[in-house]
């Protein structure tokens, strides 16, 4: 039976490196401090939402059918892990993005505008 191995240190809760790694095949053993990879420093259930994203080949749309979770909550989530794996996140400015989608809507729903030139901007917005 294979175990995977800890990330945190159970005692003090800081990062833990592997000490050695044998070969399964003819059982050479290397040992040394290594450390592990990005990924395999994410708690489990930020892999595990890494793998559904990757099988949906990016398309939030399909990870929230997947996952059975909302659009914010799929954004929310990459955001996470994007900050797990130590990057940056960029976020619109939320105040800005909504009012800018009322007076799109108030404009359509006034007849200001047509609906395919609602969703033009809209889709415009959402970038």
């Amino acid at each position: 039976m294979k175990f995977k191995a800890p990330n945190c240190c159970p005692v003090c809760s800081h990062e833990m490196t592997i000490s050695s790694l044998t070969c399964s095949h003819c059982q050479t053993r290397i040992e040394g401090s290594f450390t592990s990879c990005r990924f395999c420093k994410l708690p489990a259930e930020q892999q595990e939402f890494v793998e559904v994203f990757l099988k949906c080949r990016g398309n939030i749309k399909d990870v929230e059918k997947e996952l059975g979770i909302s659009y914010p909550t799929v954004r929310n989530r990459l955001d996470g892990v994007i900050q797990a794996m130590g990057y940056k996140v960029q976020k619109q400015d939320e105040g800005e993005g909504k009012v800018q989608k009322q007076e799109i809507l108030g404009a359509l729903e006034k007849g200001e505008i047509s609906t395919q030139e609602a969703a033009r901007l809209l889709r415009k917005t959402a970038k």
